[in-house]
C-alpha cells in the first residue's frame, strides 16, 4: 500500500507541471469562521462537496459521499443503513461535530451522528473542515466540522425526481419542487431506499456481532425536507428548514437484531442588518435521535434524544478587509429511554468573539470562547490563523488550536458502565499548509499534529475512565486539474494516530486507517460522461493494543460509472462498484458489498 501512495504523490505533483487547467469556481463556505468567506481564502483546510458533485458520483448513501475526502476515514458495520463511524484526521468517531443548517444534530447518549441515516438526496451542499473549531462552536469539534445544507430551491418553479434499483434488490425514488423567484425561496422534496441487503457480520458467540445469524440484513429509508425562506427589502431575511428522515436496520446481534429509527431537524434562521457594517444573525432549531431497538420482533429498548439550540451572532465589518464577530450559543440536551440514566438532562452555554482581518499579502484570524456547561463546569479555547500570500497563486498557511470534548450520557451515566468523575477530552493542534492555483486548476497540502489529553478510554472492567494520551500527526494533499480533456481529482491521506499513554502506548487507535487515496478521473464525449473512481485505504486495527489478530490489512476498490443525457431534461446513469469484487472490511467481521451494480433515471429541467 505504500508503494501505490507513493505513485500516487508523483502523480499529485507531476499534474501542476503539466500546467492542467479545469473550470472551477470560486466557492463560497461559512463553516470554518460561521461568515461567508470564498473556500479560497479559508486559513483552515476545506472541502465542498456540491449537488452536482453528488449526482456525478451517483451516490446512494452520505457515507458513499464522504468516502476519499482528504484526511476522513470511515468503518461501516455490514452495508448499507448500518452503524457508520467517520474519523476525521485520526480523531474519534464523538470528535467531529455534525451540523445540518446550522443545527447542531447527534446521539446525546451514543456522542455521534448517525450518517447512515441522513438521506443524500435531500443534501444541497456539504462543506468539511479540518482541523479544530471549539474555539467557536464548542464541544466536539477536536478533528473537525462536517455542515450539511439542505436543498435551497429558489428562482423558476421546477419539479424534479429519479427512480432507480441494482444489486441485493435495492430500489430508490425521489421527487420535489423547487422555485421562489427573486427574493423568495424554497424546496420540497421526499425519497425512499429499500434493499435487502446481505449477510452483515461473520460472527461467532465471542466475537464480531457475537451471534451466528446468516440472513441478509436489509434496510428501508424514508424522508422528507421543506426549506424555505424570504428576503425582504429592508435588509432581512428569514429562511425556515425542516428534514425527517425514518430508518428500520436489520442487522446481526446477540441482544438486539432490528433498530427503528428517526432523525429530525427543525430550525429557523433570521438575518438582518440594522446598518450597512453590521449583520444580526439568530438561529434556533431542534434536532431529534430516536431509535427503537428489538430482537427477532420483540421489543427491547428505547433511546431518544432531543436537543434544543439557539444562536445569535453579531458581525461588525470594522472597515475592508476586517471583521469582527460576536456571539453566544445556547444548547441543552435531554435524554427519555427505557435505560434509567441518573442524570438525563444538561445544558451548556457558550460566548465567543472571533477578528479576522487582510493586510495586503498577509491573513490573521483570531477566536476565544469560554463555555459553561452543566456537568463538568467551564471550559476555555482558542485558535490563531495566519496566512502569506506568496505570488497570485500560491498561499502558505499556519494555525493553532484548542479543543475539547464533553464525556456523554452513556460515558457518564449509562447504569454499570458508566463514570459521573470524567473530564472532558482536550486536545491542542498545530498545521502548516500550502496552497495554489494552476491556470484554472487548484491543490494543497497540508500536515498538522494533534496531541488529546484526557483520551476517555477503557480500563481493566472495560468502565470509561480518562486514561489515555495520543498524538496525532498527518498529512493531505488535494488537486483538481484537467489534462487532455479529462478531468482528474486526487486526494492523498497518511496519518500516524497513536496513544501516548497507558498499557497501549505505542500503539495505533484502533479502526483508523494509516493510509488512504482517491483518484477520479471523469470526460465527456458529446451527451455521455465516463468516470472512473480507485479508492484505497491501508492496515488498521480493531482493537486499542494492535492484537496481530485483529490486524485489518488494506484494500483497494475501482468503481465505473456513466451517464448519458437524453435531452435536456432527461438522464440516464449506471454504475459498477467494486469492479474487481474485492473482500474487505473496515470493521472485523462486518461483511461489506461485493460487485455491484445500479441504475438511475432521473429528471430534472435545466
Amino acid at each position: 500500500m505504500k508503494r501505490k501512495l507513493s505513485l500516487a504523490a508523483l502523480l499529485l505533483a507531476a499534474i501542476p507541471l503539466a500546467q492542467a487547467a479545469t473550470d472551477t469556481l470560486d466557492e463560497v463556505v461559512v463553516t470554518a469562521t460561521r461568515t461567508e468567506q470564498a473556500a479560497d481564502e479559508s486559513l483552515a483546510s476545506v472541502t465542498v462537496i456540491t449537488r452536482q458533485d453528488i449526482e456525478r458520483l451517483q451516490a446512494r448513501s452520505l457515507p458513499d459521499v464522504l468516502r476519499g475526502v482528504a484526511g476522513l476515514t470511515l468503518t461501516n458495520n455490514g452495508g448499507e443503513g448500518k452503524a457508520t463511524s467517520v474519523f476525521l484526521r485520526g480523531t474519534n468517531a464523538g470528535h467531529v461535530l455534525v451540523l445540518i443548517d446550522g443545527i447542531k444534530v447527534g446521539s446525546a447518549t451514543l456522542g455521534t451522528a448517525s450518517f447512515q441515516d441522513i438521506p443524500v438526496a435531500q443534501i444541497e451542499r456539504i462543506e468539511i473542515v479540518r482541523g479544530p473549531r471549539s474555539s467557536l462552536y464548542g464541544s466536539e469539534a477536536i478533528g473537525g466540522v462536517i455542515q450539511i445544507f439542505t436543498r435551497k430551491g429558489g428562482g423558476a418553479l421546477k419539479p424534479f425526481f429519479s427512480i432507480g434499483g441494482g444489486s441485493y434488490q435495492t430500489y430508490s425514488a425521489s421527487a420535489g419542487v423547487s422555485g421562489g423567484g427573486e427574493q423568495g425561496w424554497f424546496g420540497l422534496s421526499a425519497s425512499g431506499l429499500d434493499t435487502d441487503g446481505f449477510n452483515a457480520c461473520n460472527g461467532s458467540l465471542g466475537a464480531g456481532c457475537f451471534t451466528i445469524e446468516p440472513d441478509k440484513d436489509g434496510y428501508r429509508n424514508l424522508s422528507g425536507s421543506l426549506r424555505a425562506g424570504y428576503r425582504f427589502d429592508s435588509n432581512a431575511e428569514v429562511d425556515v428548514h425542516a428534514l425527517r428522515a425514518e430508518g428500520k436496520t436489520e442487522f446481526d446481534g446477540g441482544f438486539v437484531n432490528e433498530s427503528e429509527s428517526v432523525q429530525q431537524i427543525l430550525g429557523s434562521t433570521l438575518r438582518f442588518s440594522p446598518v450597512d457594517i453590521w449583520l444580526i444573525t439568530l438561529t434556533a432549531g431542534r434536532s431529534m435521535d430516536e431509535s427503537d431497538n428489538f430482537k427477532d420482533g420483540a421489543f427491547r429498548s428505547r433511546f431518544d434524544t432531543e436537543r434544543d439550540t439557539v444562536s445569535f451572532q453579531n458581525d461588525l465589518s470594522i472597515q475592508d478587509g476586517h471583521l469582527l464577530t460576536l456571539g453566544a450559543d445556547y444548547q441543552d440536551d435531554r435524554v427519555d429511554s427505557t435505560t434509567i440514566f441518573a442524570v438525563s438532562t444538561r445544558d451548556n452555554t457558550g460566548l465567543f468573539v472571533q477578528y479576522q482581518g487582510d493586510f495586503g499579502a498577509h491573513s490573521i484570524e483570531l477566536s476565544a470562547r469560554h463555555d459553561n456547561n452543566q456537568q463538568f463546569g467551564g471550559h476555555d479555547t482558542g485558535g490563531v490563523g495566519y496566512g502569506y500570500a506568496l505570488n497570485e497563486t500560491t498561499r502558505m498557511t499556519a494555525s493553532y488550536g484548542t479543543a475539547f470534548k464533553a464525556p456523554t450520557f452513556n460515558q457518564l451515566y449509562f447504569p454499570g458502565f458508566g463514570s459521573a468523575t470524567l473530564r472532558p477530552e482536550l486536545s491542542r493542534s498545530v498545521e502548516l499548509g500550502v496552497a495554489g492555483r494552476i491556470e484554472s486548476g487548484k491543490w494543497s497540502v497540508n500536515a498538522y499534529q494533534t496531541n488529546i489529553t484526557d483520551l476517555i478510554g477503557f480500563d481493566a472492567s472495560f468502565n470509561p475512565v480518562n486514561i489515555n494520551t495520543a498524538r496525532l500527526t498527518g498529512v493531505e494533499g488535494q488537486m483538481q486539474a484537467q489534462l487532455a480533456d479529462w478531468d482528474i481529482a486526487t486526494t492523498l491521506t497518511w496519518q500516524d494516530p497513536r496513544q501516548t499513554s497507558g498499557a497501549n502506548s505505542g500503539k495505533l487507535l484502533n479502526r483508523r486507517a494509516t493510509e488512504a487515496m482517491r483518484v477520479e478521473i471523469a470526460r465527456q464525449f458529446g451527451e455521455v460522461r465516463v468516470a472512473s473512481s480507485l479508492y484505497g485505504e491501508g492496515r488498521r486495527y480493531d482493537d486499542l493494543a494492535n492484537t496481530p489478530s485483529k490486524r485489518l490489512g488494506g484494500y483497494g476498490l475501482l468503481d465505473l460509472r456513466a451517464e448519458y443525457r437524453l435531452d435536456k431534461a432527461w438522464l440516464m446513469q449506471g454504475r459498477i462498484d467494486n469492479l474487481l469484487d474485492k473482500q474487505y472490511e473496515t470493521a472485523q467481521h462486518f461483511n461489506q458489498a461485493l460487485r455491484a451494480v445500479y441504475v438511475t433515471l432521473n429528471y430534472q429541467p435545466r
